[in-house]
């Protein structure tokens, strides 16, 4: 079905030819014990393309249907699930990067233009929730979560200050900190200000632990902290993995615990998307044509991860689902 935006595409019109056997053998099974997360007659389908820098896909179930930011064009897309059509949900969208929803389902998006995070309420409108901490403007919000108690977590590298692509050149004025934001009071903390260009980000289906990817360490690593003080602190910070040749960006969990990774860059043969198991084990792979920068769950049962992918978005059910609120 041909969308109605210029520059936008809902089919595989360019070439990309999908597996035509089942199993796909795009997805492959490193650690047996990943073969029980594989629906053998399921196959990797790209969804959309035609697009610059794909980012913060999030998934809005009662709407049935997929957003996500689409970086140096300066817009967020919209992909519908019952007709497959996509089309423009805001431009300008302040070069929006990370995006999630809070627990009241409404949008929530980390902009590099803006240097905030804001909301956008039922009727429209967009609420500010961050763009400062101690008098000085963030750098650039990257990527989000939200806590089941409301509480908003953000990573702030200086990306979209390093040029006009993806932000617009400008001074950073704040180290690299990772925030959070009160769901009540409002009132912003930091909770880790010493990793190199904080990144994606992701609490465990307890909430117990807060992943997090380090973007500039040569080799990328990922931490793991716990989440203590009545969930307002991280502590026992630890490394979760170092990710090699790879570049891991955003990440979700199922509700098992397996974090799915964005993954790539390094190597054509590492774009996709890696799963590892709670103990950091490497158990499953999705293979894709571009570098996979984030990705999240949705579909009426959150079984279906949609993968966000350099220029294009592509889809694949899978016998699990997301943790709620990713």
């Amino acid at each position: 079905m041909p969308s109605d935006q210029p520059g936008l595409t809902s089919t595989n019109a360019v070439p990309w030819q999908p597996s035509q056997r089942y199993p796909d053998p795009a997805i492959q099974i490193l650690d047996q014990s990943f073969d029980r997360y594989r629906i053998k007659q399921s196959s990797v389908e790209r969804i959309a393309h035609g697009f610059r820098w794909c980012e913060g896909p999030v998934w809005f179930g009662d709407g049935r249907y997929l957003l996500w930011s689409d970086i140096p064009n300066n817009r967020i897309v919209k992909w519908e699930e019952q007709t497959g059509a996509v089309s423009v949900f805001r431009q300008p969208s302040d070069f929006a990067n990370g995006n999630t929803r809070d627990r009241q389902g409404r949008l929530v998006t980390c902009e590099h233009g803006g240097r905030r995070v804001t909301r956008t309420e039922y009727d429209g409108t967009i609420t500010v929730i961050a763009d400062e901490f101690d008098g000085k403007p963030l750098s650039s919000p990257n990527d989000v979560v939200v806590k089941s108690d409301g509480s908003i977590w953000f990573s702030d590298p200086p990306f979209g200050l390093l040029g006009n692509y993806e932000g617009r050149v400008a001074q950073q004025q704040l180290p690299m900190n990772v925030y959070r934001v009160d769901g009540t009071t409002g009132e912003m903390t930091v909770v880790e200000s010493e990793v190199n260009r904080p990144n994606g980000l992701c609490f465990s289906p307890d909430e117990s632990i807060l992943y997090l990817v380090e973007s500039g360490s040569t080799p990328r690593n990922i931490y793991a902290y716990d989440v203590t003080d009545g969930g307002k602190r991280l502590s026992n910070k630890r490394k979760f993995l170092d990710a090699g040749a790879g570049t891991p960006d955003g990440m979700r969990c199922d509700v098992d615990g397996n974090i799915w990774f964005g993954w790539g860059m390094g190597s054509a043969e590492l774009d996709g998307v890696l799963i590892y198991n709670p103990d950091a084990r490497l158990i499953g792979r999705i293979v894709l044509p571009e570098r996979c920068a984030n990705l999240c769950f949705g579909g009426r049962h959150r079984n279906r991860l949609f993968m966000a992918a350099s220029k294009s978005v592509y889809a694949l059910y899978v016998n699990t689902q997301g943790v709620a609120g990713g």
